[in-house]
């Protein structure tokens, strides 16, 4: 990340990010570059202030996107980041949890708020039951679309549990790695309704400066990888 004048950027200047009450990691990043980049609609479940839509749409520019968050305070931030990228979100203030709706995408993403702790002060999620997150949020996926997420390593077979019991399959799982044996981060993504097994990539090193830095996809590392 890079800081000027009280915002920041994230992927070398293509987004621009305002600080504020949440500031997006390299979370949001990792999970921008793993999802599929020609989805017509996207959800983002728990957009927060809006950091993993706004890099997926260095990828996928022209898909419509809608974000929903129980926290109208990081909605309007998420709004202000949108304009300052001169993007539209169409935002719901509602818990993906109890959302009553029948409306479904191509792309479900979402960023979880996996962790534990101290609670922040802006009423999102904390220290959420990922599988039931997972459920509420995979079922907003159409027929052979795909659900995709970036979650605390630990939390990998609840995760895979849960979408097996929403009938996604072609499970393909991208561990990240720091300086330990075993991987922190873990980016998962999914097809709906059909029924091809689990694949689990080698995965790479948490700073990856072609995917933080050079706005490379996943699919385009492993690309050039194979090609070496």
């Amino acid at each position: 990340m890079s800081e000027k004048q009280g915002n920041f950027t994230l992927l070398n200047g293509r987004v621009i990010m305002k600080h504020g009450i949440y500031n997006p990691t390299s979370d949001a990043v990792w999970l921008a570059a793993y999802a599929p980049n020609t989805s017509k609609t996207v959800l983002d479940v728990g957009i927060g202030t809006g950091g993993v839509s706004l890099c997926l749409m260095t990828h996928n520019p022209n898909a419509n996107y809608t974000g929903i968050d129980i926290s109208q305070e990081m909605l309007n931030a998420c709004k202000e980041n949108a304009e300052l990228n001169n993007k539209q979100i169409n935002l719901i203030n509602a818990n993906i949890l109890d959302w009553s709706t029948t409306e479904t995408f191509d792309l479900v993403i979402t960023n979880p708020p996996y962790f534990n702790g101290t609670p922040a002060n802006h009423h999102a999620h904390h220290g959420i039951d990922i599988a039931k997150w997972v459920k509420h949020s995979a079922a907003r996926v159409k027929p052979s679309g795909h659900f995709c997420i970036i979650s605390d390593a630990k939390t990998t077979d609840n995760i895979i549990s849960a979408l097996k019991s929403k009938n996604f399959g072609d499970i393909q799982i991208f561990p990240l790695f720091s300086n330990k044996n075993t991987a922190e981060r873990v980016l998962i993504r999914a097809k709906q309704g059909v029924k091809t097994g689990s694949m689990i990539y080698s995965g790479t090193n948490m700073n990856n400066e072609s995917i933080l830095r050079s706005g490379l996809t996943i699919d385009m590392l492993l690309a050039n990888i194979s090609a070496q």
